[in-house]
């Protein structure tokens, strides 16, 4: 199990891209959060098996159709992992 927190940069606030991320970390078995931030980002926590954890912070660069993503930069993060996947 490994957590990784992600900023997400460009046009991604306003355009579906935390409800997407919620949706695709639900079918890659993926615990944690999307975010909006005061800065225009999202902040994505991905936490789960090493494989799922990867294949989300690759989505993270499509995002949603009307998405425009410019930079996905993620960290590795020792925080516990959350039940589940949740948008806020």
């Amino acid at each position: 199990m490994i957590c990784r927190r992600c900023l997400v940069s460009g046009r991604v606030q306003g355009v579906w891209y935390r409800g997407s991320t919620q949706r695709q970390a639900q079918r890659l078995g993926v615990t944690g959060h999307a975010r909006n931030l005061a800065d225009g980002r999202v902040e994505v926590l991905a936490c789960g098996a090493p494989a799922a954890v990867d294949a989300l912070c690759d989505w993270l660069w499509q995002g949603p159709v009307h998405a425009e993503v410019s930079d996905v930069r993620c960290t590795q993060v020792d925080t516990p992992a959350p039940a589940a996947f949740t948008t806020g």
